[in-house]
């Protein structure tokens, strides 16, 4: 089995592969964030008070393991503290969960305007300039659709996980105590290892279709 990075070289180019991991630290960090300006809103100022209101990524993607997973699978995750009792409001919990998957949706959609208008010759660009803007903004749109789907699976400790269990006490219940915990860290990992390509490949389907309609939108 090849390196991803490799993979992507050769396949797409070496400004795709660069484009991913850049997008991949910097949707990470406006992923946490979203989660952190949510929080803050609901009444919790841990992400204030424990210093990661920052866009450093190196404050929210955990060395080693996570950049380590990062250099190994092409994605990884970040860390966002927050305390949920501090929320003020029924569901808050949720609206935290699904600020961070809700970042990704936005920059997806940026990244699809952006392909688009390219695509369609809307901007007035060179031919070697519109190579190079749609290899940078495919990169992003795939990452943050990876991002999307990945987060919504409702697995510890993942965002589905975080919104469903506040909207379904009886969920969260089947993951305490340690079996739960450990049963999480295993069904993580193996999303990691055995689920990564379905995501990837499912992130690359729903990223060809959203250009496609928004080609139709504008035709």
């Amino acid at each position: 089995m090849n390196w991803w990075f490799s993979e992507f070289w050769d396949s797409d180019g070496p400004l795709f592969a660069c484009s991913w991991v850049a997008w991949v630290i910097v949707s990470i960090t406006l992923h946490e964030l979203a989660h952190g300006w949510t929080a803050i809103s609901c009444g919790d100022d841990i992400p204030k008070l424990t210093g990661h209101m920052t866009a450093n990524p190196f404050v929210h993607i955990p060395w080693p393991m996570a950049w380590i997973t990062f250099g190994l699978f092409g994605f990884t995750w970040g860390l966002m503290p927050t305390q949920p009792r501090n929320y003020m409001r029924r569901y808050d919990e949720t609206r935290v969960a699904l600020a961070g998957p809700g970042m990704n949706l936005l920059l997806a959609m940026f990244c699809v305007i952006v392909l688009v208008l390219v695509k369609s010759g809307r901007l007035p660009l060179m031919l070697s300039v519109s190579d190079a803007m749609w290899d940078v903004f495919s990169a992003g749109l795939e990452v943050n659709m990876v991002g999307v789907l990945f987060n919504l699976i409702p697995v510890p400790p993942l965002d589905g996980w975080h919104a469903l269990r506040d909207l379904w006490p009886a969920y969260d219940r089947i993951w305490q105590g340690e079996r739960g915990g450990a049963i999480g860290i295993v069904a993580t990992w193996a999303l990691f290892w055995y689920g990564g390509a379905i995501i990837y490949e499912w992130a690359g389907r729903l990223s060809v279709e959203m250009i496609e309609f928004g080609m139709k939108l504008i035709a």
